[in-house]
C-alpha cells in the first residue's frame, strides 16, 4: 500500500532536558535532542515481506520519529523474511553491534522469548512491536489493539450478514486467521471469537493460515467450497492478504458475488476490493504511528525515563491504538479525505467506475 500520511507525534517527550554521556542522545521540551559521544544504537526488526508495510510504512515511521528526537541515534533495520532463524541470527547482530533497545516484530512470539532473555542478561531493552511475546515480560510492548481489531472486524460482518435476512439452515461463516506462530494474530483470533461465538450463525470451518501467505488462505477457502458449496455466508479473515485469497478462490470457484468477507491493514489492494464490492470491510491502522510510537518509546528507555502506557498486556508496559472500521460507507472520508491514500492510487482505470458511484472521485 502506498500512503501519504502526515504522522502526527503519539506519545509525549518528557519535558527538560537529559544528557546520555553514554548513549550520547537526550530530549528537549520540544521533543529534539542533543548531547555528545558515541550514537546509541537502536534495532527495529521486522517479521516478513509477505506485506509490504514494514518496508513502505512502519520502517520510514519509526526512522523519522527516531532522527526527529534523537539525531545522534542509529537506526539498525532487518527484515526477518519470515524466518525465526533469521531473525535470530539479525537480533544477535544487532547485540553484537551495540544496540542500546531493539524493537522486535518476531516472527514466532514463543521462540521469541529467548532472544528477550539474551537482550536483558546483556543490559539491552525490548519493546515487543505489532505482536506481544506473551511468555517473558519485556521492556514495552506497543501496538494497535489486535484484540478490539478481531471483535471490529467480525461484528460488522454479522451485522451485514444478518442484514440480509433469516440465516438458511445449515449455512455458517468460514474464519481465515492469521499465521498460528504470530501472538498477535491469537489476539485477533480472540477478538472474532467474542463477536461470533454465540451469535447465533454457526463457523462451518476455521483455519490458521500458515506464515499469513494468501496463496494458503485461497487453499483453505477453495476446498470449503468444494465442501459448503452457497452454504457460505460470509467470512471472517484476519487481514486483507487473507481476505484477498478467499476472495480469489470464490472467483476461481465461479461464485459470483462471493459473499461478505472482513479484512485488516487497509492496504491499497483491500481498499480497491471494497469499492469494487468483493470485501466488506477493513481496519485502519497507519503503521506510522505505531512505528513513530516505537521510536519515541526506545528514546525514552535510553534516558532512562518511564514512558506514557495505556495499562499492561501480558504483564509488560503497553501502548495500544485504537483502530479505525472501514467499509464502503466511510472509505472516501476515512482513507481519501485523510490523505491516507489518494484518489489516483484507488481509482485507478479497473475501479474507476466503481470510485465515481461511491462519490471517491
Amino acid at each position: 500500500m502506498t500512503r501519504g500520511r502526515r504522522y502526527r507525534g503519539v506519545l509525549a517527550v518528557g519535558a527538560g532536558l537529559v544528557t546520555l554521556v553514554a548513549a550520547g542522545c537526550g530530549s528537549g521540551d520540544d521533543g529534539g535532542s542533543g548531547g555528545g559521544g558515541d550514537a546509541a544504537k537502536v534495532a527495529f526488526l521486522m517479521p516478513d515481506t509477505g506485506s509490504t508495510r514494514y518496508e513502505l510504512h512502519d520502517r520510514p515511521g519509526f526512522e523519522k520519529r527516531l532522527k526527529e528526537l534523537c539525531p545522534t541515534c542509529q537506526p539498525l533495520y532487518n527484515n526477518a523474511d519470515g524466518s525465526a532463524d533469521k531473525q535470530q541470527q539479525q537480533f544477535n547482530s544487532a547485540l553484537a553491534q551495540g544496540a542500546k533497545v531493539i524493537v522486535l516484530d518476531p516472527v514466532d512470539s514463543a521462540a521469541a522469548a529467548s532472544l528477550v532473555n539474551a537482550a536483558h542478561s546483556k543490559g539491552v531493552k525490548v519493546i515487543a512491536y505489532d505482536r506481544p511475546i506473551p511468555d517473558i515480560k519485556v521492556d514495552f510492548y506497543v501496538s494497535f489493539d489486535n484484540e478490539k481489531i478481531g471483535q471490529s472486524i467480525a461484528t460488522s460482518l454479522l451485522e451485514k450478514v444478518k442484514a440480509g435476512g433469516e440465516v438458511p439452515a445449515g449455512s455458517g461463516l468460514l474464519l481465515v486467521n492469521g499465521s498460528p506462530t504470530d501472538a498477535a494474530a491469537g489476539l485477533i483470533k480472540k477478538g472474532v471469537h467474542s463477536a461470533v461465538d454465540g451469535s447465533g450463525i454457526p463457523v462451518l470451518a476455521e483455519y490458521d493460515t500458515i506464515e499469513w501467505k494468501p496463496e494458503n488462505a485461497q487453499k483453505f477457502v477453495s476446498g470449503q467450497i468444494s465442501r459448503f458449496g452457497d452454504k457460505i455466508i460470509g467470512v471472517v479473515a484476519a487481514n486483507d492478504g487473507t481476505a484477498g485469497g478467499s476472495i480469489a478462490a470464490f472467483k476461481a470457484g465461479g461464485v459470483n458475488p462471493n459473499p461478505p468477507v472482513s479484512g485488516n491493514d487497509a492496504t491499497v489492494a483491500g481498499l480497491q476490493l471494497i469499492i469494487a464490492g468483493d470485501q466488506w470491510n477493513t481496519i485502519s491502522k497507519p503503521s506510522e504511528i505505531v512505528g513513530g510510537a516505537a521510536a519515541e518509546v526506545a528514546v525514552k528507555l535510553i534516558n532512562g525515563e518511564t514512558p506514557e502506557t495505556t495499562g499492561d498486556l501480558f504483564g509488560s508496559p503497553s501502548k495500544l491504538y485504537d483502530p479505525t472500521l472501514v467499509t464502503a460507507e466511510n472509505l472516501k472520508a476515512e482513507i481519501v479525505d485523510k490523505k491516507i491514500n489518494t484518489v489516483a492510487e484507488l481509482c485507478t482505470s479497473e475501479y474507476a467506475a466503481a470510485c465515481q458511484k461511491l462519490g471517491i472521485s
